[in-house]
């Protein structure tokens, strides 16, 4: 109310409002005080124009009124705008926070690629195993953080209570990735797969425009070709890709592609898994461990679903397989007689599966705080830098690749598409990471 008003009756010689004696003069019947009283009120997110003026609401009727221009409300705070100091500051803070995130994503990025080389010296024998190890272990490990959050708070019931369509589809997606990609990786060679890698990129900005509704800037999409094309130079320079693309032939091609495609999709579809969680769980966001522990599930359900199809194209006939895997394992605990020539087993695969549990973390943190884009630029950005570290004396690799004859420059065009992506106008204004 805007004041406090006391009336005091002939009779009464006084009255007492807070700490002060009111008296009635002699002759006076009736007095009529007033104070102002300040009013409790609460600040509300600014409307759409900051620089507008905030809106305030009291907590007395619930009404609103206006305050002054270029004011606004943040964390229930009024603050005065003074050049959007301190609206910049938070945008810094999460400029800061993707940036050490995407940092992260690289560097397991680079560990995941090389120490799948590594892993593969002692199950050189057992590709198939390793793969399947994997998927079906991460379901293990997931779960079991998952069940860990939970007990601690960090999941709530209403998380794990979520709708489970989704994470069929995005187990669905990846599974027929997999699949897809074994049955083209098979034919192709080494050096076109990572060349024809590069429209897993395309693919993402095309679904993130049809179903998201994001639209890019020039210099983003600028920026995404030239870190297409320095991957390309970088992979394909000496290398005769371009015979081996003619080798493999067309369909074959198209089929990794398609691959791609599905990858490009769940990844999608787990951005739009946490965006639509932000309405449905009340500003709060799904956790990480949701998505991956449900994911990875379905997706070992359909991998189990496809494992005569995937055996076959691995060479295994599916009546061989028990024996196949239970050879796999003896050669990654290294025992028994099947251990000749398993050397670094079971350190280097379970170092594989360690890091790489850590960067599919990493890089769904990444989508979960800024888009499937900025994941892939930095999941390919880790693509050249393994070509290095390939370079490197490492153990059980024997003698060290060369750098290819376009390293340099593929390297230098990946980078400036880099910077042209995060480029932002100089109008002092942070766009969100699209």
């Amino acid at each position: 109310m805007a004041s406090l008003c006391r009336r005091l009756s002939a009779a009464g010689a006084g009255a007492s409002v807070g700490r002060a004696q009111l008296r009635r003069p002699a002759g006076i019947s009736e007095l009529r005080y007033s104070c102002y009283v300040r009013r409790p009120m609460r600040l509300v997110a600014a409307r759409a124009n900051v620089c507008g003026g905030a809106w305030v609401t009291f907590a007395s009727g619930g009404r609103e009124e206006k305050v002054g221009a270029c004011s606004y409300a943040v964390e229930d705070r009024k603050v005065a705008a003074d050049g959007g100091r301190e609206s910049v500051e938070g945008s810094g803070k999460r400029a800061a926070e993707v940036a050490a995130a995407a940092a992260t994503t690289v560097v397991l990025g680079v560990g995941n690629r090389v120490l799948y080389k590594l892993a593969l010296v002692p199950l050189k024998q057992y590709p198939f195993f390793l793969a399947q190890l994997a998927t079906f272990g991460y379901v293990i490990v997931y779960f079991g953080v998952l069940y860990i959050r939970n007990h601690a708070g960090m999941v709530t019931d209403e998380m794990l209570d979520a709708p489970k369509a989704p994470f069929v589809v995005v187990g669905l997606l990846e599974a027929l990735a997999a699949a897809t990609g074994m049955a083209a990786g098979a034919i192709l060679s080494g050096a076109s797969i990572p060349i024809l890698s590069q429209t897993f990129l395309v693919w993402q900005i095309l679904l993130s425009i049809i179903f998201l509704g994001r639209r890019y800037k020039v210099n983003q999409l600028l920026g995404c070709f030239l870190v297409s094309i320095g991957v390309v130079v970088t992979v394909a320079s000496g290398a005769g890709v371009g015979n081996s693309l003619k080798e493999g032939g067309m369909f074959w091609s198209l089929l990794m592609i398609i691959s791609f495609f599905l990858q490009a999709a769940s990844t999608v579809l787990k951005e739009t898994i946490f965006l639509d969680s932000t309405q449905k769980l009340k500003g709060g966001s799904m956790d990480l461990f949701v998505v991956n522990s449900y994911g990875s599930a379905f997706q070992a359900l359909f991998i189990c679903l496809l494992l005569p199809f995937l055996s076959k194209l691995w060479g295994i006939p599916f009546s061989q397989l028990p024996n196949y895997l239970k050879d796999g394992a003896a050669c990654f605990l290294n025992v028994g007689t099947l251990s000749n020539g398993c050397d670094g087993a079971p350190l280097l695969p379970l170092l594989f599966i360690i890091v790489n549990i850590g960067f599919n973390i990493a890089l769904l943190h990444l989508l979960k705080i800024s888009s499937a884009v900025v994941s892939c630029l930095a999941s390919t950005f880790s693509v050249p830098i393994s070509i290095y570290v390939f370079t490197m004396p490492l153990p059980y690799l024997g003698v060290a690749s060369s750098l290819p004859a376009g390293f340099m420059t593929g390297a230098i065009i990946l980078i400036f598409g880099l910077l042209i992506y995060a480029w932002t106008p100089s109008n002092g204004s942070f766009s969100a990471p699209t």
